[in-house]
């Protein structure tokens, strides 16, 4: 396909215009919204408390990429071409790989040098993924299964490490599931509602992004050694 052909593959569209999925495209607003809450989230941090500081500028990295997946998703579902369709994976893409790196250095205490390299590993497993998944298995979500796996381990790993936060990744994952779930049901169930059900998944999953990155903030602080001029 060219980068300019249309693409069909929702419910709610059916044909080309801007406005031919409104739901879809409208929806995409909950993530500006919440890119928005964590952004002043990572301010309040940085002003706040100085043990959690150190935080804020991930948490700031995380909200800019959440407004990244809200344009490119938006751009995706009213101009639904094949490159606006590509913007749309790249930026979802780049978001987890982000939260990922962030997650092994804030919970899991690794080095950047270490975090990056986790966040590279999954990238590679993730492509191997794609290659290996059939893409129209489960209207496109069954490429969703690494990202899903990923979050429950990580979530394990919270729950063990950081007991509040892994709570609220727990959470997380379980209305991710449910997103997967309705993403998965948009095209079977269009005969019966033929605004589909796409634009909910959207709408959870600017909810179970937020939370995940709030989740950080309850995660203890690394705890620095002190310094002969800073007894701590």
């Amino acid at each position: 396909m060219a980068l300019n052909d249309t693409v069909l593959d929702y419910c709610e569209r059916l044909g080309p215009g801007l406005l031919a999925e409104p739901l879809n495209a409208l929806s995409n607003l909950a993530f500006f919204y919440v890119a928005l809450r964590l952004w002043q989230s990572s301010r309040l941090l940085a002003r706040g408390d100085a043990a959690h500081a150190g935080l804020a500028p991930m948490q700031a990295v995380l909200a800019l990429l959440l407004a990244c997946v809200g344009a490119g998703s938006l751009a995706f579902h009213t101009l639904a071409t094949v490159w606006a369709g590509l913007l749309d994976v790249v930026f979802i893409g780049v978001f987890n790989v982000a939260y990922l790196i962030v997650f092994l250095r804030w919970v899991g205490r690794w080095k950047w040098r270490a975090a990056g390299a986790g966040g590279l590993a999954f990238v590679v497993v993730n492509q191997l993924a794609g290659q290996w998944l059939p893409t129209g298995l489960l209207n496109g979500s069954l490429l969703y299964l690494p990202a899903a796996l990923v979050l429950v381990g990580l979530t394990g790993w919270a729950l063990r490490a950081a007991p509040a936060a892994g709570r609220q990744m727990a959470a997380a994952a379980g209305v991710f599931g449910l997103s997967l779930l309705l993403r998965t049901l948009d095209r079977p169930l269009c005969g019966e509602w033929p605004w589909g059900l796409h634009f909910a998944w959207h709408l959870l999953n600017a909810w179970v992004l937020y939370r995940l990155a709030t989740a950080l903030e309850r995660a203890p602080p690394e705890r620095r050694p002190a310094s002969p001029g800073n007894p701590g």
